[in-house]
Parts: C-alpha cells; sequence; structure tokens
C-alpha cells in the first residue's frame, strides 16, 4: 500500500534532519495518513478511502465529498477517487435531467 493520499496526492518527502551541533541525516517526512469512511450524498452510500489529515480538512471546508471530488483535477486524485469523481457527474447529470 502505498503511501500517498488518494485525494490530494500528497506523498513520502525526504529531507535533512538538522540537530544542534548542525549535523546532517537524511529522513523520510511520511504524511498523516488515516483511513476514513466519508458519505456521498449523491451516490447515498459510503466510501472509504485513506486521506491525510489535512484532505479531511479540505473536505470538510468545501462542504463535503462530492463538492471537493467535483473541483479536485484528475491528476491529483487516485485511481479509484477519479471512478468516483466520474460516478458522481454522471449520478448528477442523469439528475439534472430529470428535473428539466
Amino acid at each position: 500500500m502505498s503511501r500517498r493520499c488518494e485525494l490530494t496526492g500528497k506523498a513520502v518527502q525526504a529531507g535533512n534532519k538538522v540537530s544542534h551541533s548542525n549535523r546532517k541525516t537524511r529522513t523520510r517526512f511520511l504524511p498523516n495518513l488515516v483511513q476514513v469512511t466519508l458519505i456521498s450524498d449523491t451516490l447515498e452510500r459510503a466510501v472509504r478511502l485513506r486521506i491525510s489529515a489535512a484532505a479531511l480538512r479540505s473536505v470538510e471546508h468545501r462542504g463535503g465529498l462530492d463538492a471537493f471530488l467535483t473541483k479536485a483535477r484528475d491528476a491529483e486524485l487516485s485511481d479509484g477517487a477519479a471512478a468516483l469523481k466520474r460516478e458522481i457527474a454522471k449520478k448528477q447529470a442523469e439528475t439534472q435531467a430529470k428535473a428539466a
């Protein structure tokens, strides 16, 4: 399982820890990934994703999973999240066609 956020694409970064004596030690900085269950209002079901804590705050800020995915770029999303975005867009198009 990769250490990459499924929504934002945030991944492992490499860098140096610098001590008080100014020694540089190579290290890996891991993203704060959490397994969450988010509810899609459009699809009316729950979706399990492995996302970063910062992405979870962004999802809440934008108004939920559906709003976040409609604004997100496909390049940042994982394959599963991109498929979910297409499914949501299809369902929203069907809903708008019925309303018109």
